[in-house]
């Protein structure tokens, strides 16, 4: 404010000494002298202009010498863990592309990069990107809902799990007498055990598409290997194979059909009941196209479909009030379940998920592509039988 004043108070008397200059010239042009006084007041007030100049170059430069507070360089951005985990999953997708592309391992923009990235091919071209291999098995379960649905245990090596068995006894509770001996029955702890089978998937890119850079040669990858994983093990754990993963086909819970064709409404009730009510909520129906349309045309006593469109259903479509999940590897061929009806978590499956990745570079050389191979190990068993029922046709 104090600067502000003198520079008004300065103006103010500039515009007088103009003024009076002025006022030295007539209308013809004539100039003439400052009187005495004249002469007298304009040296006072140019006098007082130069003392005004002066007061404020001193105040100018004494506030130029404050002590101002140093301007603080931005803080650094502190990453968070997810941050973090977020850098080393585009850095081995980098890695990945770059190797699929050229043979070569990536040259990383940074040391921390390249040591935080768990991406290392080595002299027979096998690499592990963990974030390569989850994305692959994220996309798994989106294909196979009853993977998926299922219990599983990322486990290597034999895993064996405990469960109560009370088919041969149960606990008995009852009235008792006094200085009677009460007859006890209980069920018995058994276990089942999970092994690991060695599965390979493998899918062929074209050379001409890697070498396009608009093709998203990442995602095409995954998406294939994870299509072709998903549907040999939705094959697996419902048909299974003998002597190695065994999946639903020893289920306990069997109905059979009394005919070859197709079934009736009371054979469907049969099979939903089958399950008890405590596991209800999470149960679903797995049949295959066939079937589905067999059911379709069947109508309750007042005319009603059974099988019904239902667009919040996961599916589109409800049957006895439960969602209906097609899949080819159930379907109405005798070696086949003809359907499927439970709460899938009762099925353990057993699964590494940090599988190995190999590029083969030359084997498809010839065909102008690479091969992309996926190894993993798997085992699929039921670990609670009453989750799970199975429907079987009759014989022809």
């Amino acid at each position: 404010m104090e600067l502000k004043a003198l520079r008004e108070q300065r103006e103010k008397l500039y515009k007088e000494l103009s003024a009076a200059v002025a006022g030295l010239t007539n209308e013809k042009g004539e100039v003439r002298s400052f009187s005495d006084d004249e002469q007298k007041s304009f040296d006072a007030k140019k006098a007082e202009i130069e003392k005004l100049d002066a007061q404020i170059k001193s105040i100018s430069e004494v506030r130029d010498l404050e002590i101002k507070e140093p301007v603080s360089a931005p803080k650094a951005v502190e990453k968070t863990a997810e941050d973090t985990e977020a850098d080393k999953v585009k850095a081995e997708e980098r890695a990945f592309i770059e190797y699929l592309r050229s043979g070569k391992a990536m040259e990383y923009r940074a040391d921390s990069e390249k040591r935080d990235t768990n991406w290392t091919p080595d002299a027979n071209g096998a690499v592990i990107p963990s974030s390569i291999a989850n994305k692959i098995i994220e996309e798994v379960k989106n294909i196979s809902p009853i993977y998926a649905m299922s219990t599983k245990y990322n486990i290597g090596g034999t895993l064996s799990i405990p469960y109560y068995d009370e088919s041969d006894g149960k606990i008995t509770v009852g009235y008792q007498e006094e200085f009677s001996e009460i007859t006890g029955s209980a069920g018995s702890l058994k276990s089942i055990t999970l092994k690991g089978f060695l599965v390979g998937a493998l899918t062929k890119v074209s050379k001409s598409l890697m070498n396009n850079a608009q093709f998203d040669i990442l995602g095409y990858v995954v998406d294939k290997l994870a299509e072709a994983v998903a549907l040999w093990i939705d094959n697996e754990i419902i048909n299974g194979t003998e002597s190695k993963i065994e999946g639903l086909s020893k289920a306990k819970n069997v109905i059979t059909a009394a005919e070859a064709t197709g079934v009736t409404i009371d054979e469907l009730i049969d099979l939903q009941d089958t399950v008890p009510d405590i596991y209800q909520p999470g149960c679903c129906w797995v049949m295959g196209r066939k079937m589905r349309s067999a059911i379709r045309k069947l109508k309750d006593g007042d005319g009603n479909l059974l099988l019904n469109k239902d667009a919040t259903s996961k599916w589109g479509y409800t049957l006895l009030g439960r969602p209906v999940y097609l899949t080819d590897a159930v379907g109405m061929e005798a070696r086949k379940p003809a359907i499927l009806y439970g709460d899938f978590s009762g099925l353990a499956v057993k699964i590494t998920e940090n599988f190995n990745i190999e590029v083969l570079r030359e084997k498809y050389a010839e065909q102008h592509a690479l091969g992309v191979v996926a190894w993993l190990e798997m085992d699929s068993k039921i670990e609670n039988e009453e989750k799970i029922a199975v429907l079987k046709l009759g014989e022809a």
